[in-house]
């Protein structure tokens, strides 16, 4: 079942150091007002530090949907603030994808650009989405170790904006000259499986989202409903085995491939050799030892009618065990103790 998408009581908030964020501002305003959508507070944000502030001010004003602008890690930080709120008084949120990779949107069957964005706003309707944590910092795609945070290092915003999408195979292999491999042990609190060491790595992702780094796929049945991560290890090895890995990624096969390790759970302990940054969204905002965790059904969100993968199944009873829906056995990794 899904849900109307409110059209009363409307914010929008953008953020204006996203790729097309000042550019798009006015257009996504007039926009939403010429599609019938009641805008009661809008704001053009120059310092994502304000983001709180500004999704606290458009929940006291009572607004019923929050329409962001931005990038992946605009939309994944007001998605975690809105995680926190109680169901009553907790906003729909709307996207406008101005980012550079914009997975999220993605993973809606949401087409780039403020036009089609409008189109789902005005037609679309309500579904909810998982979100995942990191030490309780929200992720909706992907977290990751290793060599996708070199990368996140590499891609500054100059690049960004040069090289659109191109910018992260660009920022990827600069990162895979400097990287040096690392090793983790992997728990499960929820007793799902036995622990893992694994050793050797190139990076560790932990998938929520189905896309992530500007479309790969994190594989090939992830769901951003199905109450599980996808987490997958790559083992560090010689370029020509990273450049046959590295053809997967589109389709998320990635993770059949000898040198991963995958496996799907509701939760992960992880801790490495040594202190290691983590990646969420594309931005560094964690670090090891970290527990993930996927929060059920925490977000509801505008996507286009024609949607039929993603339905409004609200919050978990307690009653409901926190397993994944599905299921996947691991795969053994050269150099796993």
């Amino acid at each position: 079942m899904t849900g109307p998408v409110p059209h009363d009581r409307v914010a929008l908030l953008v953020n204006g150091s996203s790729r097309r964020g000042a550019d798009a501002y006015g257009r996504t305003l007039r926009g939403l007002r010429s599609a019938g959508l009641a805008v009661m507070r809008s704001v053009l944000l120059e310092d994502p530090a304000q983001l709180p502030a500004e999704v606290a001010a458009a929940v006291g004003a009572t607004c019923r949907l929050l329409v962001v602008g931005g990038g992946d890690g605009t939309v994944g930080a007001v998605a975690g603030l809105l995680a926190d709120l109680p169901p009553e008084v907790r906003p729909v949120l709307g996207v406008v994808p101005l980012g550079t990779a914009n997975d999220f949107a993605r993973t809606l069957d949401l087409q780039p650009g403020v036009v089609a964005a409008l189109t789902a706003l005005a037609t679309g309707k309500v579904v909810d989405v998982d979100l995942g944590r990191a030490n309780g910092a929200p992720f909706l795609n992907v977290a990751s170790l290793g060599l996708s945070v070199g990368a996140t290092h590499a891609l500054h915003p100059g690049l960004k904006r040069r090289l659109g999408p191109i910018a992260y195979p660009v920022a990827t292999l600069q990162a895979y000259r400097r990287h040096e491999p690392f090793d983790i042990r992997l728990e499960f609190p929820d007793g799902d499986r036995e622990p893992l060491e694994l050793t050797g790595l190139l990076q560790v992702a932990v998938g929520n989202g189905r896309h992530y780094g500007g479309g790969n796929t994190v594989a090939p049945d992830a769901g951003i409903d199905d109450a599980s991560l996808d987490v997958y290890a790559v083992r560090a090895g010689r370029i020509r085995e990273h450049l046959s890995l590295a053809r997967l990624l589109r389709s998320g096969n990635l993770v059949h491939h000898d040198h991963v390790q995958h496996v799907v759970t509701p939760a992960v302990r992880l801790t490495s050799d040594r202190p290691l940054p983590v990646n969420l969204d594309g931005e560094i905002s964690a670090a090891s030892p970290v527990e993930f965790r996927v929060q059920r059904n925490a977000v509801e969100v505008v996507v286009p009618q024609h949607i039929t993968h993603l339905s409004h199944e609200g919050p978990p009873t307690p009653a409901e065990p926190a397993t994944p829906d599905r299921g996947a056995e691991p795969v053994e990794v050269p150099g796993q103790t």
